[in-house]
């Protein structure tokens, strides 16, 4: 895998691509904080690129799977490049309007763009290396996202916000050419039948029938909702965590501990067998991302707080990279596109509502309350889940002794 220059030239990719993601949310902020002073419209404004991007995700998925994904990637990144000059419209003229723009844009390529590489992954590796270069991919992100919040955090003290959406577009244009220097050996076959080319075009209706008739697909899709019940509220329990402590320190050793975390729980999961079960890998990375949200309840306590970081952090590490293989080598090839612009969609849903939800709870019923039904819900699923996976292990077996 090592000699594959897809790989690297992917990896390098998605490193730089995610420096410069993390660059323009860091400098959206920024931008917002100074022209927006009601947190209830900057957060109408930050969801408009994720509620387009849901809107077009059944059309993205058709045409992904229709169109060479190395094609749909180099249209998408060209739309980013070309979203960042909304932007610096937007700063010139000091109106939201314009980041509106923007936002949309990058929400549009998003859209095309991040299915389009999830379905890209098993065309470049055989299928015993997907575990590892899934591994990879996730480390990459985590890498870049811990490297792109610091130093944009750090360059805004020194550069103007114009520099740092330059240095955005900069990113994106290195993550184009990346995209054009790919060699994936896909052939779309024009001469199927006319039935077939229907069902090509039937949207995510035909996804439904195949992630219904594969039991681990399905409950590796409703078991995402765990490790997305703790990022969700990510953002505002570590604010929390921070205020409850009365140290404003803590949140850099609880972003470092859960970025560090997540890397290991990556090398880790690529030691372990994917011929084991991967139900049960997610049963097991699930019940820690569990553990992990009810500890929390201890969150006003600087070690207990690491620990549970740590805990989700490597737990999560594992779960993404074994869900991620089992859902490219259990639905077939021709349906990527669709189920994942449809995972993506559920993705974005799932956060908003979370995120929602989260911030409600915390103004309702505190901290430490919120935790505990945040983790009590995700224990409760994992225990629902066990229940019916072992008797579904415990059927098969019996019909497999009876023939």
């Amino acid at each position: 895998m090592l000699r594959n220059k897809n790989v690297w030239i992917l990896m390098t990719g998605e490193f730089i691509a995610n420096l410069g993601l993390w660059f323009g949310i860091i400098g959206n902020l920024e931008f917002l904080q100074k022209l927006v002073p009601s947190d209830f419209h900057k957060s109408l404004i930050l969801f408009v690129g994720m509620f387009v991007g849901v809107l077009v995700g059944p059309m993205a998925g058709r045409i992904i799977d229709q169109t060479p994904k190395k094609k749909v990637m180099i249209y998408s990144g060209l739309l980013r490049i070309l979203s960042v000059f909304a932007m610096f419209i937007a700063i010139w003229t000091q109106d939201v309007i314009w980041m509106s723009v923007y936002m949309v844009a990058i929400g549009l390529s998003a859209a095309f763009y991040f299915p389009a590489l999830q379905a890209s992954i098993p065309l470049i590796a055989k299928d015993h290396e997907l575990i590892t270069l899934n591994g990879v991919h996730m480390n990459v992100g985590t890498i870049a996202r811990i490297i792109g919040t610091a130093l944009a955090g750090i360059l805004l003290l020194y550069l103007s916000l114009f520099m740092i959406y330059f240095l955005t577009m900069i990113t994106y244009i290195v993550l184009f050419v990346c995209t054009l220097m790919l060699t994936i050996d896909e052939e779309i076959d024009t001469t199927k039948t006319k039935e077939k080319s229907k069902k090509k075009n039937a949207g995510f209706k035909e996804v439904w029938p195949i992630i219904k008739s594969a039991t681990p697909v399905w409950m590796g899709l409703i078991l995402m909702l765990i490790p997305t019940m703790f990022i969700g509220s990510f953002n505002l329990m570590v604010l929390k965590i921070s205020e409850l402590q009365g140290d404003p320190t803590i949140k850099g050793w609880l972003y470092t501990t859960e970025g560090i975390s997540f890397m290991i729980g990556a090398f880790i999961i690529k030691r372990v067998s994917f011929q084991k079960n991967p139900v049960k890998i997610l049963l097991a990375c699930s019940f820690a991302i569990a553990v992990s949200h009810v500890s929390l309840f201890f969150g006003d306590m600087k070690i207990p707080s690491i620990l549970s970081f740590g805990l989700f952090g490597i737990a999560a590490g594992a779960f993404f990279p074994v869900a991620a293989t089992m859902f490219q080598t259990m639905i077939e090839k021709e349906y990527h596109g669709r189920f994942f612009s449809f995972r993506g969609m559920m993705d974005r849903v799932l956060f908003q509502i979370i995120l929602v939800s989260a911030g409600f709870f915390l103004d309702t019923i505190g901290f430490k309350n919120m935790v505990l039904l945040f983790g009590g819900l995700s224990l409760l699923l994992v225990i629902t889940f066990l229940l019916s996976f072992s008797k579904m292990m415990h059927t098969e077996k019996k019909e497999s002794k009876s023939a």
